[in-house]
């Protein structure tokens, strides 16, 4: 009889995720992941191979009336923080003061862009992870309701925008010192009936987001979280730069916190400070200032399961969710200030031109952006710097992926590559803008080439 032989089992194989590009997310980023047989990692990279942009240089010789216009050119979704960045920064430089009346029209211009921005990242670019589709395009067959829902809110956004700034992006009013004109009390009252009729498509959105809460992968991971923090509000437009881990530092010593620095693998600097990495953005916002929220903001953190000390980077976006309702409610409030007290065009404080040294910070969507200029005794740049919110998240990013990916091993390539791109995708990375490093020395171009392989 012959003897029965036992088939050998199939050898295990590695696993490979390459991905090139990361879709829905702004810019080129990423993602290389290799997993050996044994189930050793030998490879987990957050690349980032887009050319860069020398925003600063751009810059040098710009007269300080101009420059406020030329640096809202930098993002097409952060053109207004970009701008209110800059004028802080020249404000300080050339010790400029300004009115509260000019305070609190800044403070709105921030929340209509902030809201702008979250609610398309929520509705178009994160939806579709936590919904099992690849774009929001099904959603509008299947989720209609919820779609229109959702692109109603952000239509809102617009057009708060274009009341307060002069247009949806780019904007046009605000100059060194107040603005060239003010909305109406017509428009004022207009834009707070739309935040007011806002209110139940934000409250449909995070009912919404909270029946999907156990599609959000559970990880955690501690770092440090930096962002503005004030002892009066929920710090966006102004405050000192505070962090989880350190003690809280003025916005000109921001050089002090970011520590910027150069890898191989990024055309975008990198960013550290008491650790090896840090985030930024709507989640460090909310660590930091979470007892500052309005009540119904409040109230949605909770529904949301979103509590003080959340270490878990894929609820960031939940955290964006819960600050458009702050946003939403504050700027009702903001205006209501405004309404009360009778705007009014006001004539811009006299400016002395000379040389000085200044520093400006602002939060927009993706997190604390800093913007620190020279000028000479012709009110003319010569020097100026830019810190971006996304290149202060990318260690921070690499770090994830490092902790995360070893989890992932006994998943299929194709999971690892979602649950890798939703990572990314919760930061809601504004790549394009974070570019500023190229490495010119000679054999230095076939790493770049590498990047963009394909």
């Amino acid at each position: 009889m012959a003897k029965k032989t036992q088939s050998a089992a199939p050898a295990k194989t590695g696993k490979r995720v390459d991905v090139h590009y990361l879709t829905r997310v702004e810019g080129h980023g990423n993602i290389v992941v290799e997993i050996e047989a044994d189930g050793r990692v030998s490879a987990c990279r957050w690349e980032v191979p887009e050319a860069p942009r020398f925003f600063e240089a751009m810059l040098i010789g710009r007269d300080y009336r101009d420059v406020h216009h030329i640096t809202s050119r930098i993002c097409g979704i952060c053109s207004i923080g970009h701008q209110l960045a800059s004028l802080q920064a020249t404000e300080d430089a050339l010790d400029i003061r300004v009115s509260e009346q000019t305070l609190l029209l800044r403070r709105l211009a921030v929340h209509g862009e902030n809201l702008q921005s979250h609610l398309l990242h929520i509705a178009y670019l994160v939806l579709p992870d936590l919904m099992g589709v690849d774009s929001v395009i099904p959603l509008a067959e299947t989720h209609k309701d919820a779609l229109l829902k959702l692109v109603a809110a952000r239509r809102m956004s617009n057009e708060f925008c274009r009341i307060i700034c002069g247009r949806t992006t780019h904007p046009q009013r605000m100059t060194p010192g107040g603005w060239m004109r003010i909305p109406s009390i017509q428009d004022l009252t207009a834009l707070r009936a739309l935040l007011v009729e806002s209110l139940p498509n934000l409250d449909f959105a995070v009912n919404l987001v909270a029946s999907l809460a156990d599609k959000i992968p559970s990880f955690e991971r501690k770092t440090e979280y930096i962002a503005l923090v004030s002892p009066t509000d929920y710090a966006l437009y102004w405050g000192e730069v505070g962090s989880s881990q350190d003690e809280r530092h003025p916005v000109r010593d921001y050089k002090s916190v970011t520590r910027e620095y150069c890898v191989p693998q990024s055309t975008a600097k990198w960013s550290k400070n008491v650790d090896e990495s840090y985030m930024v953005g709507a989640l460090a916002r909310f660590n930091l200032n979470a007892g500052k929220l309005t009540p119904g903001a409040a109230a949605a953190a909770a529904k949301l399961g979103l509590k003080p000390g959340c270490t878990n980077p894929f609820m960031n976006t939940v955290a964006q969710l819960v600050e458009c309702v702050h946003s939403v409610e504050d700027s009702v409030a903001l205006i209501d200030k405004l309404l009360a007290r009778g705007p009014r065009e006001e004539a811009l404080p006299p400016i002395r031109v000379k040389a000085g040294k200044g520093a400006g910070a602002v939060e927009v969507p993706r997190g604390i952006l800093f913007h620190a200029y020279e000028y000479d005794a012709n009110g003319r740049i010569f020097q100026a710097d830019c810190v971006i919110p996304t290149n202060q998240n990318h260690a921070n990013i690499q770090k994830d992926m490092e902790a995360l990916v070893p989890t992932l091993a006994d998943k299929s390539e194709a999971e690892i590559e979602l649950i890798l791109s939703m990572l990314v995708r919760a930061y809601d990375p504004c790549i394009s803008c974070s570019t500023h490093t190229l490495d010119l020395r000679p054999g230095q171009e076939k790493k770049l080439v590498r990047f963009v392989r394909k």
